[in-house]
């Protein structure tokens, strides 16, 4: 017998932490998703009829497997990998590969919920899945990450392909990973396949990809300001991280005209009350990407300000983009940011604001954009690099650009579509019109597809 009551909000979650206890950074993703969706089932009984959110909420399959590899001292050290295979109802699986001490399958089974989402946003046919594993990159040598990225691929390497799910990069995993993880997958299979994004240009990478989510967050933002008639143009903005997302956020802001002042690491953050410049940035990206150094080395280098241990979030300023890591955003740190003037946030990183922190933006009426809207330009980059490998081509730069600022155009549109909020037709809740437009477009083929 088909249910017919949908379960309400605390009965979701209750049932959801029984079954994955001590996975919090899950749960809370999903909870975020439900509050929302809930509401939109109770509306649409289909949904309700067949289980939809909670099959979503079950990943298709978690993988975890030993990583063993030699360091240059020749010991033998091992880690865990991991790859979250969440849901393939409109197309492969897709999803980045993490390398950070932090990596638990709770962190990835968050990423990968969320990826689902994020992926069927940008209107390409790509499901949702995330991987990685609890290395620590920093201090390893060329030939250590070439070591542990040949082991990672040679268990992984059995459960992806160009048809079935194709990673890509993510934190502690750039170009330099992904061409070791490449060569040993071709090493292995004898194929020369699509079976990775990210790649060099010289062996089928795509223009734009290094610069895609950090763009793409900004042109989010351009487009939530644009609906009522403003724009980044002049604004001071606050911009939290130091790696490739911060890195083309920053470059983003500076071509449309804003004032970005601040970058961060695990170490700190640096405020620059004159502006990052173009000049500055190229410092950083040399210290970020090539001696992969600490931030407090700008401040000296620049004479601004260093603030060790702590975030950027009390700076004043007009726009946000969280570009770091999840949770980086408390409920305290909005409530300064709200005080200080904050009127928009686009979130570059993954779940960068915490529940408390979203409620607050939301009740403050302000814009915010949460990052499986504002950051989809990576992966809608990355199902690019997918199309073009399968044809053997690679498009221009100047196409690729076009087709990034449409995507993250109808990915606002979307948004918009169905996140408007009942007696306030000037504000749109980005967070729901995202979390309901990707569930209607997965839940569909799921429903289609049949109990599988």
């Amino acid at each position: 017998m088909a249910r017919d009551k949908v379960p309400t909000l605390d009965e979701f979650v209750d049932g959801l932490d029984k079954r994955n206890p001590g996975q919090p950074e899950f749960i809370q993703a999903v909870k975020e998703v439900a509050e929302n969706v809930l509401e939109y089932v109770n509306d649409h009984p289909k949904y309700n009829e067949h289980q939809i959110l909670e099959r979503m909420a079950e990943p298709d399959r978690a993988l975890s497997f030993r990583v063993c590899w030699q360091d240059d001292e020749g010991n033998i050290r091992v880690n865990r990998g991991y790859r979250i295979q969440n849901n393939n109802a409109i197309g492969p699986y897709k999803g980045g590969i993490r390398f950070h001490p932090s990596v638990n399958q709770s962190v990835l089974k968050f990423l990968a919920f969320e990826q689902t989402f994020k992926n069927a946003l940008t209107g390409l046919p790509m499901g949702g899945a995330k991987g990685g594993a609890n290395l620590d990159p920093k201090g390893k040598s060329d030939a250590e990450i070439m070591r542990f990225c040949q082991s990672f691929i040679t268990e992984l390497y059995r459960h992806v392909g160009e048809d079935v799910d194709i990673p890509a990069g993510d934190i502690g995993v750039g170009g330099r990973e992904i061409g070791y993880m490449f060569g040993q997958y071709k090493r292995i299979t004898n194929r020369y396949v699509g079976v990775l994004t990210g790649k060099g240009l010289e062996f089928g990478g795509s223009p734009i990809r290094v610069e895609a989510t950090g763009y793409g967050a900004v042109y989010f933002m351009e487009d939530m300001l644009k609906r009522v008639n403003e724009q980044i143009d002049g604004r001071i903005c606050v911009i939290s991280g130091s790696g490739n997302v911060a890195q083309h956020a920053v470059e983003k802001v500076l071509a449309l005209g804003g004032k970005p002042v601040s970058l961060s690491d695990s170490s700190g953050f640096i405020y620059d009350k004159s502006g990052i410049t173009t000049e500055k940035l190229a410092f950083v990206k040399e210290l970020k990407n090539k001696r992969r150094g600490r931030i407090e080395e700008y401040a000296k280098e620049f004479g601004a300000e260093f603030h060790a241990g702590q975030r950027p979030w009390a700076i004043a300023g007009e726009l946000a983009f969280p570009c770091a890591t999840q949770n980086e955003i408390s409920g305290e740190d909005a409530k300064i940011m709200l005080k200080n003037g904050i009127i928009a946030v686009a979130e570059g990183a993954n779940m960068p604001s915490t529940l408390d922190a979203v409620r607050l933006f939301h009740e403050a009426r302000i814009k915010f954009a949460p990052g499986k809207a504002a950051n989809a330009g990576g992966v809608a980059v990355s199902g690019l690099e997918m199309s073009q490998n399968s044809a053997r081509i690679t498009w221009k730069e100047p196409e690729l650009q076009r087709l990034l600022r449409d995507i993250m155009q109808e990915i606002h549109d979307r948004c918009q579509r169905y996140g408007g909020v009942a007696g306030d037709k000037n504000y749109i809740d980005y967070v729901k019109g995202a979390n309901v437009a990707g569930f209607v477009k997965v839940a569909d083929a799921m429903i289609a597809q049949g109990v599988v």
